[in-house]
C-alpha cells in the first residue's frame, strides 16, 4: 500500500515489482473524461480499458469486463475510481479467471482463489474498498445485493493518492464520507470487533468526524482531504476485519429496489439504527463520540451518546442528505416492497453482527420510521 500526495504515479513501479505488463484498466466513462486515466498509464508500456462500470454494479454491468478477460491475454487488473469501479474491478477478477455467475460466489461461499491480480486507486474517501476482501454486485432479475467475501476479492496493492479527490463535488464527497463514517462505527460496535479492528476504527473516526464537515465546504482543503482519504483507507481495514452490521444490511436492499447510492442510504440509516442498537453497547457508542470529537472524556456515557445522535443528525442537515421521498422514492413501492427489503437485510448476515440484533419486525419497524 502506498499513500500520500502522488501515490499513484508509483503505478508502473508496482507493477513492475508484481511482475505484470499487460493491464486491464477498470474504470468508468467519467474518469476517462476527467484525465484520471491518461494520467496513471502515461509511464505504462501496454494497457487496455474497460470503462463501462456504473454506480451501484449489476451482474450485467461487469459481464462486458469478463468477455474482455476472457479473450485477452492480460495479467493484472487496474482498479481506478470510486467504490463501483473497484468492486466490479473484484468480480470481474474472479468471474474472468474461474467462470460462473456473480450469484455462484455469493456468501455464505467464502472465496479464497485468488483472481488475476487488482491494484486498487480511490477516487473518493469513502468504501475503503481498496483494503477489503468483499465485493457486492447487483442481481438486477431478484432485485439484491450480493454480498461475495474472501480473500479472492482482496487488491494485491493499493495506491492511496488523495490528490485524487481533490475534483469530487460536494455531494459525492458527503456520501462518501459518511459512508466511511459508518464503516469505522459499524466496525466498533460489530460483534465482532476486536483489537486490532478496534485500534483501525478509532483511528478512522478521528480523521473522518472532525473533517467531513470541512471537505464538503471546501474541497481544495488539503489537510482536510488527506485526512478523510487515509480515514476511508482505516475504516475499510476495520470493517475487513470486524465486518458491517444493521445499517448495511438495511442499506442494501434500498440501493438494490430504488437504485439509492449505498453511501447515500448509509446516511440516511445512521441516525435512526445508532438510536436503536446503542442500548446493545451504550458505551462503545459513547467511545465513537469521544472519537469523533463530539463528546469529552468528561462526559458520562448517556450524554456522550446523546451528543452522538445529535452530531449524526445535525451532520446529516447540514451536508443536505435529502429524505427518500427527496429523493424521489415512490411511497406506495417503498411500502409494497417494506417486507421483502426486511427479509434481505436479516438474510444478509449484517445485523446479526449489530450490538443489538433485531428481529424482522424490527427491521421493517426501522424502514418505516426511515419514511419521512
Amino acid at each position: 500500500m502506498q499513500i500520500g500526495a502522488g501515490a499513484s504515479k508509483e503505478l508502473a513501479n508496482i507493477l513492475r515489482e508484481l511482475g505484470c505488463s499487460r493491464p486491464l484498466i477498470v474504470t468508468d466513462k467519467m474518469m476517462v473524461q476527467l484525465g484520471y486515466v491518461d494520467r496513471i498509464t502515461e509511464t505504462l508500456a501496454f494497457f487496455d480499458v474497460y470503462d463501462a462500470t456504473v454506480p451501484e454494479p449489476t451482474e450485467a454491468s461487469i459481464l462486458a469486463g469478463v468477455d474482455k478477460v476472457v479473450a485477452g491475454n492480460f495479467d493484472a487488473i487496474i482498479a481506478i475510481g470510486g467504490g463501483s469501479p473497484i468492486d466490479s474491478a473484484k468480480a470481474i477478477s474472479i468471474l474472468g479467471k474461474f467462470g460462473g455467475v456473480m450469484r455462484d460466489y455469493k456468501v455464505p461461499r467464502i472465496v479464497n482463489e485468488p483472481g488475476l491480480p487488482i491494484i486498487a486507486i480511490p477516487t473518493t474517501a469513502g468504501t475503503g474498498s481498496e483494503a477489503t476482501k468483499a465485493t457486492i454486485i447487483t442481481d438486477e432479475s431478484k432485485d439484491e445485493k450480493m454480498l461475495c467475501m474472501g480473500v479472492g476479492f482482496m487488491p494485491t496493492a493499493a495506491l492511496i493518492d488523495f490528490e485524487l479527490t481533490l475534483s469530487l463535488p460536494p455531494r459525492t464527497t458527503a456520501d462518501t464520507g459518511i459512508d466511511a463514517l459508518t464503516h469505522a462505527m459499524e466496525a466498533y460496535v460489530s460483534k465482532k470487533a476486536n483489537p486490532y479492528s478496534d485500534s483501525q476504527a478509532l483511528q478512522a473516526m478521528g480523521l473522518l468526524g472532525p473533517n467531513l464537515r470541512s471537505v464538503y465546504h471546501d474541497g481544495d482543503d488539503r489537510r482536510a482531504r488527506e485526512a478523510m482519504m487515509i480515514g476511508a483507507t482505516l475504516a475499510g481495514v476495520a470493517f475487513s476485519n470486524a465486518s458491517v452490521a444493521l445499517v448495511h444490511g438495511m442499506s442494501r436492499p434500498i440501493g438494490a429496489f430504488f437504485h439509492v447510492p449505498h453511501g447515500l442510504s448509509n446516511a440516511m440509516l445512521l441516525p435512526d439504527v445508532t438510536e436503536f442498537s446503542i442500548a446493545g453497547s451504550a458505551e462503545r457508542y459513547a467511545d465513537c463520540a469521544r472519537a469523533m470529537g463530539v463528546a469529552s472524556a468528561a462526559d458520562s456515557e448517556s450524554m456522550a451518546n446523546t451528543k452522538l445522535l445529535d452530531e449524526l443528525i445535525a451532520l446529516n442537515d447540514e451536508l443536505e442528505v435529502p429524505s427518500l421521498a427527496e429523493f424521489g422514492v415512490d411511497k406506495s413501492r417503498y411500502f409494497d416492497v417494506l417486507e421483502t427489503m426486511a427479509v434481505q437485510a436479516m438474510a444478509s448476515g449484517s445485523p446479526a453482527n449489530n450490538p443489538r440484533v433485531p428481529d424482522v419486525r424490527e427491521i421493517e419497524g426501522l424502514y418505516k420510521k426511515l419514511w419521512r
